[in-house]
């Protein structure tokens, strides 16, 4: 898992374009919108392109969207438990 956690975070700094940001410095349970990462509506699109292209997860609605792009950790979970890539 740990692994992944990493694979994951290097994935949503290259695809957001995060060039100052490390994955050392993403915290696994710090919140990736609003306080913690930072990130918007707009990186969540994103996020929800890198989770087709990279683990072939489609996501059906925003709300599931939303529980699982609380965090690196919960991102990771859901990644290890239903992706196809």
């Amino acid at each position: 898992m740990e692994a992944l956690m990493v694979e994951l975070k290097q994935a949503i700094i290259e695809a957001l374009n995060l060039e100052e940001v490390t994955p050392e410095e993403i915290d696994n349970d710090a919140p990736l919108f609003g306080e913690g990462l930072g990130l918007d509506s707009i990186d969540a699109l994103e996020l929800i392109v890198l989770m087709e292209k990279k683990y072939g997860i489609k996501l059906k609605d925003a709300a599931e969207g939303r529980k699982i792009f609380q965090s690196i950790r919960v991102m990771a979970d859901y990644i290890a438990q239903h992706r196809t890539k």
